[in-house]
């Protein structure tokens, strides 16, 4: 008798551990976001080729996070003279460099004591700096004509927020900047690389 006990124990403890791990829901899989592109008319220029080159390293160490972002302001970046720019043949080329597109991330200070249980803080602050230089390239190498562009943003979280939505913010922070690294380009380019385009 005390063995079919026993018995019987072992089995609605393995049918209790069963039905617990039928309960725990398995992790969400990882959100997936879609390029970044850009869609304006595309600007022809009397060149050959259009040579990206993709400068920045990423340090891959804190305080910088721009690795861990769902994309990245180098890999946005990258995209914009394959939506952007066209050719039109001959003998120049162009040179589009990424040439700093890093993101940093500063922790900030807390509310202590009894108010701090009863206040949400920004947690995080992200800085992000882009820089991209487009050069006009003869036949020799010499650059016949430039323009760049620096982007800018900066934005804080707040503590309590889940990884998903962290992911969010940071892929719609990198679309604010393909915003305005779109506007800033096309202005440049349509100002000082005029004679280069072909309408």
């Amino acid at each position: 008798m005390p063995r079919q006990s026993s018995r019987l124990l072992l089995a609605a403890a393995a049918l209790f551990v069963t039905l617990l791990a039928g309960c725990a829901s398995p992790p969400p899989p990882p959100q997936r976001f879609p390029e970044i592109t850009f869609s304006g008319a595309p600007i022809r220029l009397t060149v050959g080729a259009v040579e990206i080159v993709e400068a920045y390293t990423p340090p891959l160490t804190a305080p910088h996070i721009e690795h861990l972002m769902p994309i990245s302001p180098e890999r946005m970046a990258a995209r914009w003279p394959k939506d952007r720019l066209a050719t039109a043949g001959g003998p120049l080329r162009a040179r589009y460099t990424v040439k700093q597109a890093g993101v940093t991330e500063t922790q900030l200070p807390r509310t202590e004591g009894i108010r701090g249980a009863f206040t949400t803080d920004q947690a995080q602050r992200y800085d992000a700096v882009l820089e991209i230089a487009l050069d006009i390239v003869d036949e020799r190498g010499f650059a016949v004509g430039t323009v760049s562009a620096h982007v800018e943003r900066r934005q804080s979280v707040a503590e309590n927020i889940t990884l998903a939505q962290r992911d969010e913010i940071w892929y719609g922070f990198v679309q604010g900047m393909a915003k305005d690294l779109d506007a800033e380009l096309d202005k440049n380019i349509k100002a000082s690389l005029a004679r280069f385009i072909v309408y």
